[in-house]
């Protein structure tokens, strides 16, 4: 944690916060946000630990930033779900009592889900031979998780090396695999709260929608409800893989995802080069008229930053709100902020997650 857990202060950091995205976004006549505030402790889907050798004991611990010899000990974590505390103990205790699982193993990563699903990874220095696996068997049985076993250039999957994550947006359910060692979103409550701002926001349309950086599809899915049709890419293939069986699994059938980058994909709409991936995929049928963004905390580049000034409306989510300005301020001549969100993921910390509509002048 960047910053000291300390649920009594949790009001005055988020209005820090809002002061400080209304400073940002005020040189563009924005609207007062709406706040989407987060649980004051158990907020946290997934955590990983480093385990330190101490008194003969492998301890959970984690490093302050930019030291990794002072580890800080944890027995339980108070901002990880409650599905994280209750797993803590019951898997050190299964560790301690048995050498399979516990030589040369040096980093444990948990996820779990608002639905109650939860997988674990286990890091070892050492391949995984037949004890381990007779032994993992059996704790992921007792803690009734899937368990992933990670060694140099191998990975042993026990269950399923996915965990299943259920959303409500628009009085739907929607089922979504948030894969092992792919992002997903940390803050499951808040991130609902993000996924029905972002539907009420977007609004019932008969055009299409181009979505960019889709991710395991945990906008899309919601967005493509209110659309004719949608063009969704994204760059990471175990991200594709997921939102196309999230696709399939809620019978979502009017996306056509791409594997390209949004640079690419800037590239194939002006014709500058043709794509092979886009093979099959007819361009000029769609009738865009909105654009949806959730770009890494760089922001986008320039070129894509101009591509989305094509689209009458452009519904922006950001990771970092410095880079969302330096966005917004490339199109102000053009679109103006319609309405506007902070939505903490990250309670106790100096991050926030914000969103934007943009509309045309």
């Amino acid at each position: 944690m960047s910053a000291v857990f300390d649920p009594s202060s949790y009001d005055a950091q988020l209005q820090a916060k809002v002061a400080r995205l209304r400073e940002l976004l005020a040189p563009f006549d924005a609207p007062e946000p709406s706040v989407y505030d987060s649980p004051r402790e158990h907020y946290r889907l997934r955590a990983e630990f480093r385990l330190w050798r101490e008194d003969g004991q492998r301890l959970y611990a984690m490093f302050a930033p930019g030291d990794k010899n002072t580890p800080i000990f944890f027995e339980q974590f108070p901002i990880a779900s409650l599905r994280i505390n209750d797993l803590m103990p019951r898997l050190k205790a299964a560790w301690q009592g048995n050498a399979a699982l516990s030589n040369k193993l040096f980093q444990v990563e948990f996820l779990t889900t608002l639905a109650g699903d939860a997988m674990v990874t286990l890091c070892y220095h050492r391949p995984l031979d037949e004890h381990w696996h007779a032994a993992a068997e059996q704790l992921a049985q007792e803690l009734d998780v899937s368990i992933i076993g990670r060694s140099k250039g191998k990975r042993v999957v026990i269950g399923r090396d996915y965990a299943v994550e259920e959303l409500q947006v628009g009085g739907r359910t929607f089922r979504y695999r948030q894969p092992e060692g792919a992002f997903t979103q940390p803050n499951g409550t808040v991130n609902q709260k993000m996924l029905s701002w972002a539907f009420d926001a977007l609004g019932e349309r008969q055009d299409d929608l181009l979505e960019l950086y889709c991710g395991n599809g945990n906008f899309t899915l919601p967005l493509a409800t209110r659309v004719g049709k949608v063009l969704a890419t994204e760059i990471s293939k175990t991200s594709v893989n997921a939102a196309l069986h999230n696709l399939a699994d809620n019978g979502v059938d009017n996306v056509t995802l791409v594997r390209l980058s949004a640079e690419e994909l800037t590239q194939a709409l002006n014709e500058v080069r043709p794509f092979r991936r886009l093979e099959g995929v007819d361009l000029k049928s769609y009738n865009f008229a909105s654009v949806f963004v959730d770009p890494p905390r760089a922001g986008m580049d320039p070129d894509t930053c101009e591509l989305t000034r094509r689209f009458d409306n452009i519904l922006y989510i950001s990771c970092n709100p410095e880079t969302l300005a330096q966005n917004i301020a490339q199109l102000h001549d053009t679109h103006r902020i319609e309405r506007c969100a902070l939505f903490d993921q990250f309670p106790y910390t100096h991050h926030m997650e914000s969103g934007v509509m943009l509309v045309r002048r």
